[in-house]
């Protein structure tokens, strides 16, 4: 199976936003109509989109809905969804609203039977965002470091039957520093659970080194900057993933 590249949409007070290292305070806007950007990512050949309410994340619960709902109804594909979501009803909503997939990063952490509880009812649905800082697992919009391991967090969830891990290197993301391949490799490879490559990829180079890491579990990628500065084109890196 290819690797699957996921451009991302974030958004922060209904705009299309990246952070650097998840800095609410240093983010850069790229648009102000993420469905007509969600439709452009389509019209280049994306097949997943992957986005995220930051203000959700820091709020604990929905806040761009409504842009996230015209994303959804716009979008041709399979849309993966996170920020925010930190109860049943939110996760049972969005499945609803046509997401096909939901991440959950700090109810992970703080609520793991609600992970294994949407695992078994929504299968195949179910991501657990993975987020590190050194290693250590970041949570609430990552504005707070726990005590507890990447490899730790994600071993709790190796029977719960999620869909996949989405590891995050705090420390890259939206640096254009080149992705973290050494540690999600190293994840992919300590977990039974796909995993999914995000932060900091720059280039046509770090799609291929992640796609010939498939057969090591390695699912995905999601790159945001690299696309909306141009140092990536899309359609290219759907072509490298496809042909690796």
């Amino acid at each position: 199976m290819s690797l699957i590249v996921f451009p991302a949409i974030d958004l922060k007070g209904g705009q299309v936003v990246r952070l650097a290292e998840g800095d609410m305070a240093r983010a850069t806007v790229y648009g102000d109509d993420p469905a007509a950007q969600a439709m452009r990512f389509a019209e280049a050949g994306a097949a997943h989109l992957h986005v995220v309410d930051l203000d959700g994340a820091f709020a604990g619960t929905s806040v761009n809905g409504a842009a996230v709902q015209e994303i959804v109804a716009r979008f041709p594909g399979y849309v993966q969804l996170g920020g925010g979501i930190r109860d049943r009803a939110a996760i049972a909503r969005w499945f609803d609203l046509g997401v096909a997939r939901v991440v959950i990063g700090t109810a992970a952490l703080d609520n793991p039977d609600l992970v294994r509880g949407a695992a078994r009812e929504f299968p195949g649905g179910i991501v657990v965002a993975v987020d590190a800082r050194d290693g250590m697992v970041a949570t609430r919009g990552w504005a707070d470091v726990s005590t507890t391991s990447v490899v730790d967090l994600a071993r709790r969830f190796e029977d719960a039957g999620v869909a996949a891990l989405l590891f995050t290197d705090v420390g890259r993301d939206g640096l254009l520093k080149g992705a973290n391949i050494e540690a999600t490799v190293d994840l992919a490879r300590a977990v039974r659970i796909p995993v999914i490559a995000s932060g900091g990829v720059k280039g046509l180079a770090d799609i291929h080194l992640l796609a010939l890491h498939a057969k090591d579990g390695v699912e995905g990628v999601i790159t945001g900057r690299a696309l909306y500065d141009g140092r990536l084109d899309l359609a290219a890196a759907l072509s490298v993933a496809a042909a690796a």
